[in-house]
């Protein structure tokens, strides 16, 4: 009955009413943030000028200038009921990080005063041994600096302003996601604009942009409380599949349930005053799945939004009796989840690089930025599936609707025409890159639509998209400026490559246009191998790859290697967004939490065995046992052996599989003993992941089997059934 009240008293839960805003979404956008407007209104204009440069141009603040900036921002959060300020900055720990200190010192009289200076604006000291490092840092070797980041606004949550950092060691290596990712902005930038003068001189800087789309699953808190796996590992280690989940296809898209709706409307508002856009909400494919997406934004601003609205949708999901889960593979048999990066770059002149244009020197643009793309993640393929690979993400690539774990890019049948066109051609036409076309349906009630110059393929990882690229491959719990990062670098780098290519035709003689296309057609034939439309779920695409020199390696510890290859270590330290250095401690980081994570759901499935499994398996065993004794008692020999040939059937089958289940958990614990002596972080890694994640799976379907034969109301365990469907 334990299991049983659980359940009912989670479904009990009522929706939470919402307190909407009276005013329209516009009105309350970025009330918590010191935006621009904000800016303006609490700072001098002398200050507000110089900040503004800063935050567009990379300029100096000098300290006077900081502590002015500090005053109106204390100003203002003060108005706002703040009475802390802390360094928010994002550590190699996948999440955030800060530590709020109050708005006081000491005023020279016995008494306190509220104080917030630029140095305690522009700079704080984090110990920086005591987050993953690399072995950068040691115990005794503590100090490490987080930095402002004006280019991000800082916000107010709770009684606390947010400030957003960079954090590096005190030797001077990032020791957290955001300062490369700034590096490999600033190289794409200066990369892209340098190709973008072939075509227009009047380009001074070119903005990467990112729209994230975060998927995720709900489910009631008082059944997540009862599942030990959910809530230390963020997946269910066991579970039989529901016998109805996602096949008959009814839940996406669906009506959304009324306490989801709640929920949504209570985060957006929420979401909103923190000046993230977010703009779409909707059931996802498989039960109590949805996502959430946002207007695109700058990539730098775009990842700190998505790092924020990760801890809100948490925050608000316990307020209404819900827990967020984020782990891309929480439940086995239905879709996981991702969190597609759509990503593209634009001009400060207005121009998306990545959508076709009018004129032939628009579309001869368009295809130059489209072919480098596709020749840089041609060239780091490998690089990229590291960037997005993790011991959860390893869960989701390449089943139930995810891409798989090969690199590759879908461009659409008319793309397709236009590079092959340019490949087979000498000559410098280009075939016409229209935007949509019309398409008319013999129905009278539908106007004529719209069709995009591409289709999509949910298959590929790297698909073009009309005007952007969508990395599909990122996981729904991963930081997006690790993708980000590779990707910006990846093509930085390979602009200027180009670039080097364009100018020496030039400097021959070659004339611009006949030089692009003589250097593109080179690009085109090289990179073709990364070009593939079809279904990427195949075994014939994984042959395929393999026979394309592709990197189809599947074990996530190996993909790592991709970080140090000669190949990647040259191209961060050109774009100077990395060194060796930090690069190996990331690694070692990679390394040391993919093993944690596997030895935390070992631990985590050995104790659920012993303390739930077996002795409830063992109790409904007795039963069985204690009603077949009885049987005999009650009826003649050859009729009870006849009557009670199924349970003894069962005793049978929950013997053998106990059985095997504590032999295999014993096996998986001296598994981890051995594994566990490895000095090195990464053959440790691989251990865990040839030797003891395998035993998860046969341990799971052991578990699972036994879950369909002993009695529901002594099975301790929330079933998939109960989990998956909201009420």
């Amino acid at each position: 009955m334990i299991r049983f009240n659980v359940v009912e008293k989670a479904f009990q839960t009522k929706p939470m009413e919402v307190s909407v805003p009276s005013c329209r979404p516009s009105e309350y956008f970025g009330k918590y943030v010191f935006n621009r407007e904000k800016m303006f209104k609490y700072l001098p204009s002398t200050v507000y000028a110089k900040l503004v440069d800063a935050m567009d141009h990379g300029a100096a603040l000098d300290r006077a200038t900081a502590d002015e900036v500090a005053a109106g921002m204390k100003r203002w959060a003060s108005e706002l009921g703040a009475t802390h300020y802390t360094h928010w900055f994002q550590p190699l720990t996948e999440g955030t990080a800060e530590k709020h200190d109050a708005f006081v010192e000491h005023d020279g009289k016995g008494g306190m005063m509220e104080e917030f200076s630029g140095k305690l604006l522009v700079q704080q000291e984090p110990d920086a041994s005591s987050f993953p490092n690399g072995g950068i840092r040691n115990t005794f070797e503590a100090r490490g600096y987080s930095a402002w980041d004006p280019s991000s606004p800082v916000f107010v949550v709770d009684d606390t302003l947010c400030i957003p950092t960079v954090f590096i060691a005190y030797t001077g290596e990032s020791l957290d996601y955001k300062a490369p990712l700034l590096k490999a902005l600033s190289a794409v930038d200066k990369a892209a604009v340098a190709v973008c003068h072939y075509f227009d001189n009047n380009v001074k800087k070119v903005t990467a942009f990112l729209g994230w789309e975060q998927e995720y699953f709900l489910v009631d808190e008082g059944l997540y409380a009862a599942r030990p796996d959910l809530l230390l590992t963020g997946r269910t280690l066991m579970g039989h599949e529901a016998s109805k989940n996602q096949q008959l296809e009814d839940h996406y898209f669906g009506a959304i349930p009324t306490r989801v709706a709640a929920f949504m409307k209570d985060l957006e508002i929420q979401a909103l005053e923190l000046g993230i856009p977010v703009k779409t909400r909707h059931n996802e494919v498989a039960p109590n799945q949805f996502e959430l997406a946002p207007i695109y934004e700058e990539c730098n601003l775009a990842v700190d939004h998505n790092m924020l609205v990760m801890s809100l949708m948490r925050k608000v999901a316990r307020a209404h009796g819900f827990r967020v889960l984020l782990h891309e593979k929480p439940f086995k048999g239905v879709n996981g989840s991702g969190k597609h990066n759509n990503w593209s770059l634009g001009t400060d002149t207005g121009v998306l690089l990545m959508a076709p244009g009018k004129t032939t020197e628009e579309n001869l643009r368009f295809v130059t930025f489209v072919v480098n793309t596709l020749m840089a993640v041609y060239r780091h393929n490998g690089l990229l599936k590291a960037s997005i690979m993790s011991a959860t993400n390893a869960h989701r690539l390449g089943a139930n609707e995810a891409p798989p774990a090969i690199i590759s890019s879908f461009l659409g049948s008319q793309l397709s025409k236009v590079l092959d066109h340019i490949e087979e051609n000498a000559n410098e036409d280009l075939v016409s890159l229209g935007g949509k076309q019309g398409m008319k349906l013999d129905i009278p009630q539908i106007p004529e639509l719209l069709i995009d110059n591409t289709d999509r393929n949910r298959t590929s990882p790297f698909a073009f998209t009309g005007n952007r690229f969508e990395f599909r491959a990122v996981g729904s719990e991963a930081n997006c400026a690790s993708a980000m990062i590779a990707l910006n670098t990846a093509v930085a780098e390979q602009l200027v490559i180009f670039k080097n290519e364009v100018d020496a035709l030039i400097e021959k003689g070659e004339p611009k246009v006949s030089a692009l296309l003589q250097v593109l057609r080179k690009y085109i034939k090289e990179s073709k191998p990364i070009r593939f439309d079809g279904n990427g779920y195949s075994d014939e695409w994984k042959e395929e790859a393999m026979k394309r020199g592709l990197d189809c390696e599947t074990s996530c510890p190996i993909i790592f290697d991709n970080y140090l290859k000669p190949e990647s270590v040259a191209m961060f330290e050109a774009t100077g967004v990395m060194t060796r250095k930090e690069l190996e401690a990331r690694n070692e980081v990679k390394w040391e939490t993919y093993t944690k994570k596997i030895q935390i759901e070992a631990r985590v499935l050995g104790d659920l065995v012993m303390n739930h499994i077996v002795p409830v398996a063992i109790s409904y065993q007795t039963k069985l046992i204690d009603n077949v004794f009885k049987m005999k008692s009650l009826f003649a020999a050859e009729e009870a052996e006849k009557l009670s040939a199924g349970n003894v059937a069962i005793i049978k089958e929950i013997s053998e599989r106990t059985a095997y289940i504590k032999e295999h958990v014993d096996a998986m614990v001296e598994a981890r003993k051995v594994a566990n002596k490895i000095a090195s972080e990464r053959e440790k890694a691989i251990a865990y992941h040839d030797n003891i994640a395998p035993m998860l799976e046969l341990i799971r379907y052991h578990i699972d089997k036994l879950e369909l034969i002993v009695d529901d109301q002594m099975w301790t365990l929330p079933k998939y059934r109960e989990l998956l469907f909201i009420r």
